[in-house]
Order: C-alpha cells, then sequence, then structure tokens
C-alpha cells in the first residue's frame, strides 16, 4: 500500500516511521530544508533529535507528489492547519481512499472535531482518527506503547489496525469516534493544570485531585456531545490523560509548568518548535461546554490563564472543586 503522512512534525514522523516497514511511504513536509535533511541525513533533528528514521521514510515538500499515488492518507499537521491543508490537498486526493486523522484538538470557530473538518473538506473518504497515549520519543525508543483507531465502519478501522500496529506498537480499534478525539482534545488542558501545579511545587495530592476531577469534567462534556462514557476510561481518555499530565516530554505540561513558575505565555510559546494544543483547545471547550450546559471548573481556571485574564497562581487558588457528592459536577 501507499502511504502518505502529511506533517513532519514529532508524531507524522514517528508514524511514517512505523508504517514504512510494510509499505511505500511518503512523509511531507511543509519546509523543504526538512524534507531534504530526512532524505540525505534520515533524521529530523528539529522534532526527533537523536533518532534515526527507516530508510523506507521518503519525504517531500511537494504536496502533489505526496498525494497523487496515495492509497491511505494520514493527516498530522497542527490543528490550525489541517482545513487548510485540506483544501489544498484536495484536488490531488484520489475518491474514496481512508483518511487518518492524529491531530488533537477542536476547531477555534467551528469547534469542530478533526474528522469532521477533514470530511467537510473531503466528503465521501472514510475519517477515522488514531488517538491515545503516544509519546513520540518513547515509541521511536521502541518501548511498548497502543493507541486506538476510532471510526464508524469497523471493518475500515480493522484494515488501517493492520497498517499502523508494529512491534510493540499495539492499535485497537474503537467505534466511538466523538468520545475518543474529544478525550485526545480535552485531556490537553487538563495536562496545562497540572503542568501548573508542577510549577508551584504543590503535592502529588494536588495534582492527582486535578487529574481526576479534571477527567471526570471532560467525560461529563463528552457524553454530552454524544460520546460514550467508557470510552473515556480507556486509552483515549484516561491512558491519554495520564501521559499527558506527567510526561516531561508533554508540550501541555511543559506549557503549564513554565506558567506555574511566573513565566509570560507568549515567552514560553515562542520557545517551543511544536504546538501545544490545549491552549486554544480551552477557550474552545468552554464553549461547547456552555452549549450544552456542562460545568468545566477545570477548563474555565486554565481559559483564564492562557487568555491573561488570571495568573496562574491566582488561577490554581481559585480552582475550588465544590464538595459533594463525588460523581455530581464540580
Amino acid at each position: 500500500m501507499q502511504v502518505t503522512v502529511l506533517g513532519a512534525g514529532s508524531w507524522g514522523t514517528t508514524v511514517a516511521n512505523l508504517v514504512c516497514n510494510r509499505n511505500d511511504t511518503m512523509l511531507w513536509a511543509r519546509r523543504a530544508e526538512t524534507a531534504d535533511e530526512i532524505n540525505d541525513n534520515r533524521t529530523n533533528e528539529t522534532y526527533l533529535s537523536g533518532f534515526e528514521l527507516a530508510k523506507g521514510v521518503v519525504a517531500t515538500s511537494d504536496l502533489e507528489q505526496a498525494l497523487r499515488h496515495a492509497e491511505l492518507l494520514i493527516v498530522g499537521v497542527p490543528t490550525a492547519g489541517v482545513r487548510d491543508t485540506m483544501k489544498e490537498a484536495k484536488r490531488w486526493v484520489h475518491p474514496w481512499i481512508p483518511i487518518v486523522s492524529l491531530s488533537k484538538g477542536l476547531e477555534q470557530k467551528s469547534l469542530l472535531r478533526m474528522t469532521e473538518v477533514i470530511a467537510d473538506e473531503l466528503p465521501g473518504h472514510p475519517v477515522a482518527a488514531l488517538t491515545g497515549p503516544n509519546i513520540a520519543r518513547e515509541i521511536m525508543a521502541g518501548q511498548a506503547a497502543a493507541s486506538v483507531i476510532a471510526t464508524n465502519d469497523l471493518s475500515v478501522a480493522a484494515a488501517i489496525q493492520k497498517v499502523i500496529s508494529r512491534g510493540l506498537f499495539r492499535v485497537y480499534t474503537n467505534h466511538d469516534v466523538i468520545g475518543c478525539e474529544l478525550g485526545g482534545a480535552l485531556k490537553n488542558v487538563v495536562a496545562i493544570a497540572c503542568g501548573i501545579a508542577q510549577g508551584l511545587g504543590v503535592g502529588d495530592n494536588t495534582r492527582a485531585m486535578v487529574m481526576t476531577r479534571g477527567l471526570a469534567e471532560l467525560t461529563r462534556l463528552g457524553a454530552a456531545l454524544g460520546g460514550e462514557p467508557a470510552t473515556f476510561a480507556g486509552l483515549a481518555g484516561m491512558g491519554d490523560l495520564v501521559t499527558t499530565c506527567i510526561s516531561p516530554h508533554s508540550r501541555n505540561r511543559h506549557v503549564g509548568e513554565e506558567l506555574g513558575k511566573g513565566r509570560k505565555l507568549d515567552e514560553i510559546i515562542a520557545e517551543m518548535s511544536m504546538v501545544a494544543e490545549g491552549v486554544k483547545t480551552a477557550s474552545t471547550a468552554r464553549q461547547l461546554a456552555k452549549k450544552v450546559d456542562v460545568p468545566m471548573p477545570v477548563c474555565d481556571e486554565i481559559s483564564k490563564v492562557v487568555s491573561g485574564r488570571a495568573s496562574a497562581d491566582k488561577a490554581y487558588r481559585g480552582l475550588r472543586l465544590r464538595p459533594g457528592h463525588e460523581l455530581d459536577p464540580g
């Protein structure tokens, strides 16, 4: 099979490295210098320093070249660029081929999930989401990991599962696209909160409280929007949340930790080569919550911080999770 991966960030490059063992694989990089580095040196130092890429990964910065023979398209560009990339790509994408989204976030104005954005621009294609606790550097190092491929058509999911699974990287199928995508998007906001806790030097008890109550509120919102509660107890929910909240490689946790140390958001973002999706997701999550009348105290406070309406330490002191029955909102 000819597989094309759009986006040569850490995760897109890692997925290309996974699938190239059994498939002809082309990786599209927006920057020609990145494509040249991958082809000439077998490295992508900006996003995956210290790792050698498999010879089967062929990179290009020519979108037409990347797409014209693709039989499976995997989209790993940042959330903010998905729609524009799909608009540009549609002239070369063959009809009916499956498309997999790697992006974990929500479109700012429309509040759409990424599979919805892709389907909006490329109707008629089976669209799936690959999501879960996937730190790219650990997978590149050959450590065991698992992910979920979510799509309404489980026969399509099973076919994609065979393409992406490799070695110690295990892929499970799931029909709950809504729950899987919302889990992947919303956990980034909770990870910022946990990072702030780390930066402020609070205890493990506090971090555990924020993670647990954060999981409860993203489960409530996900269920209100059509997801299945059980999904949020799985890899796409709790699994991804735990990894993103505790891993030193987590971009969103890093942003929170630096905010907790008193640094300005603009300075933190300017130093990063990759996107911390939770910064924008905090506001979109609040908008979704208002539409379905679901309380989101953790997201509310993080939204205040990233929008500059509250300092990290003040927001954390204001994070009053109302005592009562544990299963009650708040």
